[in-house]
């Protein structure tokens, strides 16, 4: 029996899926206006071509070259090269001083001396406890518990001085010689009282 001859149409076979073609061309029309946007360069501004022909002209007399120097920003000269200025200090001003300072700047150590021998003569007993003090020290230990001038602790020497004066208490001026000659001769811890000290102490053994 001879064999017959089946069409590949869209019969499936077997149960099989037909295979797909993409061989063939795409027939849609294109719109003519896309085309000749891709084919055809933009056009250029008139006005984009006038700008760039247009060319700045360069000053040509004296006056024109004149106007533009100064339009144009320079560098003033010496600002870069001159060094900050230190602000170097001035001198130191001393304030002035009192009628009663310059009084007692004329004191001499004879007086002071007698001064303190006045205040001995007044005591029935010698002190004790003083042998090894300056005579400077022990005018300034009997001032310090002169307690008619005012409270020494928390206030130093001349401080408690000078108030005592704007008081009318008049202080003497022998304690303030003694203040402006240990403080020329520098020594230190002049200007605090000694009972400050006994007090404001906290090792045992300091007193």
């Amino acid at each position: 029996m001879p064999t017959t001859r089946r069409s590949s149409g869209n019969v499936r076979t077997g149960g099989r899926q037909s295979t797909l073609s993409f061989n063939h061309r795409v027939t849609k029309s294109v719109p003519k206006s896309t085309k000749d946007l891709d084919s055809k360069p933009a056009k250029q501004s008139p006005l984009t071509t006038h700008v760039s022909s247009v060319k700045v002209e360069e000053p040509t007399s004296d006056e024109e070259r004149e106007i533009k120097d100064q339009f144009e920003e320079k560098p003033i000269q010496g600002e870069l090269e001159q060094e900050p200025q230190v602000a170097q200090p001035g001198p130191v001003v001393e304030p002035e001083k009192s009628e009663a300072e310059l009084r007692a700047q004329k004191i001499t150590d004879s007086q002071i001396n007698k001064y303190w021998q006045g205040l001995e003569r007044e005591r029935k007993a010698k002190r004790v406890h003083q042998e090894e003090l300056t005579v400077a020290e022990k005018v300034l230990r009997y001032w310090d518990v002169s307690s008619q001038y005012g409270p020494c602790v928390g206030m130093d020497r001349l401080r408690r001085w000078k108030r005592a004066e704007k008081l009318g208490l008049n202080p003497p001026l022998e304690v303030l010689a003694v203040l402006q000659k240990e403080d020329m001769k520098g020594t230190g811890g002049i200007e605090k009282a000694h009972i400050d000290e006994i007090l404001n102490s906290t090792a045992v053994g300091a007193i």
